[in-house]
């Protein structure tokens, strides 16, 4: 009878952990996942890529492709994800800026651990290319890692219309 609660507390707890790690990425859409560890019991590990709209800018999407753990801890959210995150970004359309910004400001956050750690896209604009800038990285309450990644994306034209200067867009 004792490892029938037992049972029952680790499948509710599984369910749990399911549930977190699921809601995880709310803002970005799941394209594709690949293995790279076998679990027999539970999850694998794999790298899954996720694609992002800039919320900011219209026409530009970003694809970033991060690890997660599989097995209990990473079943249950307890796993730390490790900071290893490559990001790809590219104008799909004719690009809009729907507000101003800064330098560094921040597009997309995601948390990578249960309490400490993030991960972090963030934009700026490299004026004398007319080019927008985005890198990832990922961050502690301490202290961040050096691990990132860059993506240029220079404004081309689309269609008749020329390209918007990223200079006009950005906060003084």
């Amino acid at each position: 009878m004792m490892w029938l609660r037992g049972l029952t507390g680790c499948a509710l707890a599984l369910g749990l952990g399911l549930a977190a790690h699921s809601a995880r990425a709310d803002d970005a859409d799941r394209i594709f996942d690949k293995s790279t560890v076998w679990r027999p019991l539970t999850p694998n590990d794999k790298l899954v890529v996720y694609g992002i709209d800039d919320p900011s800018v219209a026409g530009v999407a970003c694809w970033y492709t991060q690890p997660e753990k599989g097995g209990i801890k990473g079943t249950l959210g307890l796993a730390e994800d490790v900071s290893d995150i490559s990001l790809a970004c590219r104008q799909v359309g004719p690009v809009q800026f729907k507000e101003k910004f800064k330098q560094g400001a921040v597009v997309f956050s995601e948390r990578r651990s249960l309490i400490f750690k993030s991960m972090q896209i963030v934009r700026g604009c490299d004026t004398k290319r007319n080019t927008l800038i985005y890198m990832v990285y990922s961050d502690k309450v301490i202290q961040g890692s050096p691990k990132n990644s860059t993506s240029a994306v220079p404004l081309m034209p689309w269609g008749t219309e020329p390209p918007p200067r990223c200079d006009a867009f950005m906060e003084k």
